[in-house]
């Protein structure tokens, strides 16, 4: 059996027609389109507005025209993170997706069924013409992964609906009605290369990390490709006189990065010192992490001789700033100690050819922490010299408590399923918060079927979590209050 002959046929088959359209944040040109000719090929009304998101609507079926205007949202990139030994090109070939027992998976890469199952989802009720339902609008939105550009950049004349529906949450039976707030500190810094001393170059590769979504599973105690590479890194410079050629690791602010490569020069015969030393920095990582990250491997291998190296003070100062620089959980909510309030990921450092840049997303529910940890890593990067800005800044979604349409879906869920759902404030980035700066009066809840890595090419689905789902939705559009 393919994905797309899974029940309900309607969300799997619009899932897999998105699997075979390239669409990672940053180049979302061809999923836009298809999206446009999807709903012109269905006569369902289409727009493009002016962020680049795609706003579709679908009239109230017959009798239910006094009902709220339900609005769905989903995010329409993806994240693109493969495995080593992954030959993937996301910007032009499809995803490989797979069937294993419960779950679908892709072949190597992340599935995007973050967010593609929930764009999925909303086409699927929107060319269905024997559901019940009153007036209905999507909006299928612009880089959420990256910088939450297609929500930032909306327009109070966009929308038109009273209740929100966004579709980007991971467990199925959960509500949430607020998140963490969030900003991106990005560090830059120009330098002159040295030439190169005699040597041999060496290139270590730090990889099978299990990386994750730095939000959902920051509080897992995984290991960050950056942070471990750092330290074997200062160890070979300060004992062996080590001149930095290049460090990449992540390429994702949002994902904890689960990979890094760097090539060091060494004189020749301190090679063996080298591959001493890494074992030993192996050993200690498999040590740590034990239980955690069973596929973690540190390796050495010869290199092409560069011709230029990092100089020496700038090469120190960048070690220096990635080792203060704080990664991974600051504390979790007082008042409730189950959930993350403030955290950051160092996602991306990338030194090589002349450029230094860093990414590091700094999230919390608390305004004030957010700008002390924000303030905190800015300090790291600055004292290295580097240029810092605070970007990609969205606000904490505050829960409403209160909320109508919450009352409504407990019911519903309690009645459908004989079980009672789950209500939730989560540490991750949800689009609610900063749709409710422009929308104040949207009634707003995130929910999903159950996806499980996020943002790593472990990424999985759960088959049955979303039949279950979208039972739910269709009998909650049934329900949905009057006017």
């Amino acid at each position: 059996m393919e994905v797309k002959d899974l029940e309900p046929k309607g969300i799997w088959q619009n899932f897999h027609l998105l699997t075979q359209v390239p669409r990672p944040s940053g180049h979302l040109e061809k999923i836009q389109q298809f999206l446009l000719d999807w709903a012109k090929d269905r006569s369902i009304e289409a727009f493009q507005d002016n962020a680049g998101n795609i706003v579709m609507r679908k009239a109230a079926t017959p009798g239910m025209e006094d009902r709220k205007m339900v609005t769905f949202e989903a995010h329409m990139d993806m994240v693109p993170q493969k495995a080593a030994d992954s030959s993937h090109n996301f910007l032009t070939d499809p995803i490989a997706t797979y069937i294993d027992g419960d779950w679908v998976k892709a072949k190597g890469t992340t599935l995007g069924s973050d967010d593609g199952i929930g764009v999925a989802t909303a086409m699927a009720i929107l060319e269905d013409g024997s559901l019940r339902h009153g007036p209905l609008e999507a909006l299928f939105t612009v880089d959420e992964e990256t910088c939450m550009y297609g929500v930032n950049h909306l327009q109070p004349d966009t929308l038109q609906g009273d209740i929100l529906f966004n579709f980007d949450h991971e467990s199925e039976g959960e509500f949430v009605i607020g998140c963490a707030g969030g900003m991106d500190v990005a560090g830059e810094l120009d330098y002159q290369e040295e030439d190169a001393p005699e040597g041999i170059c060496i290139k270590l590769t730090l990889q099978g990390l299990k990386g994750g979504h730095s939000g959902l599973e920051i509080n897992l105690g995984r290991a960050n490709a950056n942070k471990l590479m750092v330290r074997v890194l200062a160890d070979a410079v300060t004992e062996l006189g080590a001149d930095l050629v290049s460090w990449e690791g992540g390429n994702m602010r949002n994902a904890i990065p689960n990979r890094a490569e760097a090539v060091l020069l060494i004189e020749e015969d301190q090679k063996a010192d080298l591959l001493a030393l890494t074992a030993r920095w192996e050993k200690t990582f498999q040590d740590e992490y034990e239980g955690i990250e069973e596929g973690l491997s540190l390796t050495a291998e010869d290199a092409p001789k560069a011709d230029k190296i990092v100089p020496e003070e700038i090469c120190d100062n960048l070690i220096d700033a990635v080792l203060a620089c704080h990664n991974g959980v600051l504390r979790q909510i007082p008042a409730i100690p189950q959930i993350v309030e403030t955290s950051c990921n160092l996602g991306i450092v990338k030194i090589g050819q002349g450029k230094a840049a860093t990414d590091v997303l700094v999230r919390s529910s608390r305004e004030s922490m957010l700008e002390f940890l924000g303030q905190s890593v800015n300090a790291a990067f600055a004292m290295a010299g580097m240029k810092t800005q605070y970007q990609g800044r969205y606000p904490a979604w505050q829960p409403n408590n209160q909320s109508a349409i919450v009352a409504v879906m407990r019911q519903e869920y309690k009645n459908l399923f004989g079980e009672d759902c789950r209500v939730e404030v989560v540490h991750a980035g949800v689009e609610c918060g900063i749709i409710q700066t422009v929308y104040p009066h949207m009634d707003a809840v995130s929910f999903g079927p159950t996806l499980r890595s996020p943002h790593t090419p472990f990424e999985r689905c759960n088959i049955l979590s979303v039949a279950k789902f979208y039972r739910f939705v269709l009998k909650l559009l049934e329900n949905i209050p009057t006017k």
